[in-house]
């Protein structure tokens, strides 16, 4: 089985920044996707991003392209997720999730492994 921990998230001002991190245990994640996920009060939970275990792989939602980068440090078996220039609509739980065997990376039910969430809240 695959643990993972998220941490990062806090209430920054429009404009700011912030790396969000997930760190795995269990067992070894080679193979494994990475994706984020983020859910805002009254809305579906939304794919953000994603990130292939050798890191040459790498897809966003449009919203935050351009704004938001995923990246992994498979040393440290944990994935980060920098997120700049923040908006009040990017507010939201952030979660990560993993899996190794995937038929929709975009797809939050085709995921086993999910941490807590962090939340993200950006005010105007």
């Amino acid at each position: 089985q695959v643990q993972l921990v998220e941490s990062g998230g806090g209430l920054v001002q429009a404009g700011g920044s912030l790396r969000l991190s997930c760190v795995a245990s269990g067992r070894s994640l080679v193979g494994y996707v990475m994706g984020w996920f983020r859910q805002a009060p009254g809305k579906e939970r939304e794919f953000v991003a994603a990130i292939d275990w050798s890191g040459s792989v790498r897809d966003y939602t449009d919203s935050v392209k351009g704004r938001f980068t995923i990246t992994r440090d498979n040393a440290k078996n944990s994935v980060y997720l920098q997120v700049n220039n923040l908006k009040p609509e990017d507010t939201a739980v952030y979660y990560c999730a993993a899996d190794n065997r995937l038929r929709d990376y975009k797809a939050a039910h085709e995921y086993n492994y999910w941490g807590q969430g962090t939340q993200v809240t950006v005010s105007s």
